[in-house]
This record gives C-alpha cells, structure tokens and sequence, in this order.
C-alpha cells in the first residue's frame, strides 16, 4: 500500500466511524475481512441509530463531513503536525497484541511512539484513592517488571495508575499511558507532565478523536483497550465499583492472566474472580514477576 492508498483508507475508516451506523469494534471486524475501509465506506448499508457507537456525542455536530475524504484527509494531516499518528487496523503499525481482542478499536491514536518491546507489556491498574500500602505496592510490582524486561501499561489516572506509571520510568523502564480521551487533553490536569513525559519517553495511547473530552463511558472503553494492549494485568487495589475491576473483567474475557494482591481479597468480586479460570491470587511484587514470567508466553496471542 502506498502512503497515499494509506491515507485515503484512513479517511475512509474515518468517515465509517463517523457514520456510526455499526458498533465500533464491527468496524474492525468489517474493514479487516474486506482489507479496505473504501471497499466497505461504498457498500449500501442499513440505517441502525440504536446500535452504539465509538463516538455518539459527536456524530450529530459534523453530519457531512464522514462523507468528504479530502476534508478528513486534510484533518489527518493537521494531527500528524502536531506529533499525533494514527494507526488503523490495516496497518503494521497497529499494536499486536489489541489486534487479538474480539472488541478490538478500529483505529488508536498515538503521541510518541509504540516500540517492538511493548509487546512485552503488563498493565498495573487500581484505584484512584489508594492506600499508602496500596501505593507502595503498586511502585514496587512496576520496578519489579521493568526489572524483568517488561513494559509498564496504565491509564494515567491518580492514584496506583501515576505510581505505576512514575515507578517504571523512575527505574529507567518503558510506560505506556492509555488515557479516556483524546490526546489533545489531559485528565486530570495534573498528570499534563507526566503525560507530556511519557510521551517523549515511549507513548501515550487512545481511541478517541483528540478533541475528545472525559465521558462516563470513555473510560471503560478505555479499559477496553488497555487489557487488549497488555499481556497480563495486575490489579493492586479496588473497590466493587473501580475502574480496576471493570479491567480485571475485561483480562479475563480476552484470555489474558488476571493478577490480584492477595490483600483484594477483603472484596466480594476479588473472591469471586481468583475462583475464575486465569485468575492469580499473588502475595507480593516477587511472585508477580515470577508468574508473569511463567504465564505469559512469548509467542502470539489469541482472543
């Protein structure tokens, strides 16, 4: 594929998405069997408002404008300006291990740079309101896998997610941010630095347009992403209603090892998910390391 075949799929993986007649990840599925998002943008298609879609809040402000190539082609290029690349599921560059999930994005936005080595990726997730001892176990689980070769994987938030992340780059190790908006935003504003940082020193990941503000349902579908990026997550700490949890679910669906602190355990759902097939109760950052070495296996993963 040329770089222009390249740009015009992605306009048109564009302008599918912002048609939004389809469930976001039926886009994947679509462009990926066809092999081209213009193959599926010309198809006749059937008026269906009440399937969800990947970005709902903004359809009805730009109706025309998934329909005009050039004028998204042009909105491509404004984002790769300011260091913003896209990769579709079309393309090398999309990550290897979220092309493995059933509910994989069609598209990731990415500012900085995904290395081969992210592949070797374990998330670290928890709560925003952590403990003093949840926090220090959330540092030294992230300096243990970096330790070990491992990119940290997080989602930027306060809490465990910022300790994750600050941990593996303060132990000279790689951190990939996935965040629940897009990527001309930072949430919360606090973390605007360590974004920046984790930007410069590896990549910070999203699905959403850059514009794209916090919503009540960005983070799941961030969380979404996330697991997929992963090899394996490890939950430090969470509530019945975290965040955390909703990945730890995730992990599972995608057959992907579920790591839980032995100290979750207090929680009904924690109880509940270390009784499921790929669920690990662990006691310390020593035995994570040990049986992620151990379950996560080096070769292609499967969904």
């Amino acid at each position: 594929m040329t770089p222009d075949d390249r740009h015009l799929e992605t306009a048109a993986l564009v302008a599918l998405v912002r048609r939004g007649q389809r469930a976001w990840h039926q886009y994947a599925e679509l462009v990926e069997a066809r092999g081209s998002a213009l193959a599926v943008l010309r198809e006749p298609h059937s008026e269906d408002a009440a399937i969800p879609t990947l970005f709902p809040t903004e359809r009805d402000s730009e109706p025309d404008v998934g329909y005009d190539l050039d004028s998204i082609a042009e909105e491509l290029g404004r984002w790769e300006a300011e260091g913003i690349s896209m990769a579709t599921v079309l393309d090398d560059a999309y990550p290897g291990n979220l092309r493995t999930i059933h509910n994989r994005p069609p598209f990731v936005f990415v500012r900085g740079a995904l290395a081969a080595a992210d592949e070797r990726s374990v998330a670290v997730v928890g709560t925003r309101r952590a403990s003093n001892e949840g926090l220090s176990r959330a540092r030294d689980v992230a300096a243990g896998l970096v330790a070990a070769g491992y990119t940290v994987v997080s989602g930027l938030a306060e809490g465990v997610d910022t300790t994750a992340h600050v941990a593996a780059l303060e132990n000279g190790g790689r951190t990939v941010a996935v965040i629940g908006t897009g990527l001309r935003r930072a949430y919360p504003a606090k973390n605007t630095r360590l974004q920046q940082r984790i930007a410069e020193e590896a990549a910070v990941v999203s699905q959403f347009w850059p514009d794209a503000p916090p919503t009540k349902t960005s983070f799941p579908m961030r969380n979404v992403v996330m697991s997929g990026l992963a090899r394996a997550t490890v939950v430090i700490e969470a509530s019945q209603t975290s965040g955390a949890r909703m990945q730890a679910r995730f992990a599972l669906e995608h057959g992907r090892p579920l790591f839980l602190l032995e100290s979750l355990l207090e929680h009904e759902w924690a109880r509940e998910f270390a009784e499921r097939p790929g669920a690990f109760v662990v006691r310390s950052a020593d035995e994570v390391v040990e049986r992620v070495e151990r379950l996560v296996a080096p070769d292609v993963l499967t969904a």
